[in-house]
C-alpha cells in the first residue's frame, strides 16, 4: 500500500519539458492570445450592435450572446470540430477548429464586458460629443471606447486567465495543448498520477501569478481614475 501511495517526481526534468510540454504550452498560450484578440474584436462589434438601439442589429447579437453563454464550452468545441468539416466537405484539423471555437465562444463573454464598460462611461460625455456635432461612430471611437477599454483592462485580463484554463478542454478533440503534453509524458514515463499532479500545479502557478499581475494593474487603473 505504501508503494502505491508513494509519489516520485524525479523524472520531472528539463528534457521532459522540452520533449513533451513545451509544444503544448506554446499552443495553449497562442490559442489564449488569439482567442483574446479575436474575442475582444468580435465582442466589441456585438456590444455595439446590442447598444445601437436598432432591433435588426440588437436582436441577433443578443440571441448570439445568450446562446453561447448558455452552452458548455466543451459542447461547442465538439460541435465546431464535427460540424464545420461536414459543412465545408473537408477536415480542418483540431488546432484550427479550436481557434475558431474559442474566438466565437469567448466573443460572447467579452461582449458583455465591453457592453458594461461602455455603459460605465457617463452619458453626459456622449451628449456633449453629440452637441459638438460628432456622429455615433465618432463618439464611440474617440470618446466612449477609449475610456471604456481603460476601465475594462483588469476584467479583460481576468477573463484571459479563465480562457487559458479553458484551453485544456481542447483535449477532447485531440489538440496538443499543455494538458495533452502532460498526458503523453505520463504515459511515456509510466507516471500518469504524478504528471497530472504536476499539470494541476503548473496551471495553478501560471494562473495565480497572472492574477497577482491583474491586481497590480487594477490598482494602477484605480489611481488613474
Amino acid at each position: 500500500m505504501t508503494d502505491m501511495l508513494s509519489l516520485d517526481l524525479s523524472f520531472y526534468n528539463w528534457d521532459l519539458f522540452t520533449s513533451y510540454l513545451l509544444k503544448g504550452l506554446v499552443f495553449s498560450v497562442q490559442l489564449t492570445l488569439l482567442a483574446t484578440v479575436g474575442g475582444i474584436f468580435l465582442g466589441t462589434l456585438l456590444a455595439l450592435m446590442r447598444l445601437s438601439g436598432k432591433p435588426s442589429l440588437a436582436y441577433p447579437a443578443t440571441f448570439y450572446v445568450n446562446t453561447m453563454r448558455s452552452i458548455p464550452l466543451v459542447m461547442v468545441i465538439l460541435w465546431f470540430f464535427l460540424l464545420i468539416p461536414m459543412l465545408i466537405g473537408k477536415p480542418i484539423g483540431a488546432d484550427l477548429s479550436a481557434s475558431i471555437t474559442f474566438i466565437a465562444f469567448e466573443a460572447a463573454f467579452f461582449s458583455e464586458i465591453v457592453r458594461a464598460g461602455i455603459q460605465s462611461v457617463p452619458r453626459g460625455q456622449g451628449y456633449a460629443a453629440q452637441a459638438l456635432g460628432m456622429t455615433y461612430g465618432q463618439n464611440m471611437r474617440f470618446i466612449v471606447l477609449p475610456q471604456a477599454f481603460r476601465n475594462m483592462i483588469p476584467v479583460f485580463m481576468t477573463q484571459t486567465i479563465i480562457l487559458f484554463q479553458d484551453t485544456s478542454l481542447v483535449y477532447a478533440i485531440g489538440a496538443y495543448d499543455l494538458l495533452k503534453g502532460f498526458e503523453i509524458a505520463g504515459k511515456n514515463y509510466g507516471r500518469p498520477i504524478e504528471t497530472y499532479i504536476l499539470a494541476a500545479a503548473t496551471y495553478f502557478i501560471i494562473c495565480f501569478s497572472l492574477s497577482k499581475v491583474v491586481r497590480i494593474i487594477q490598482t494602477k487603473v484605480a489611481i488613474i481614475r
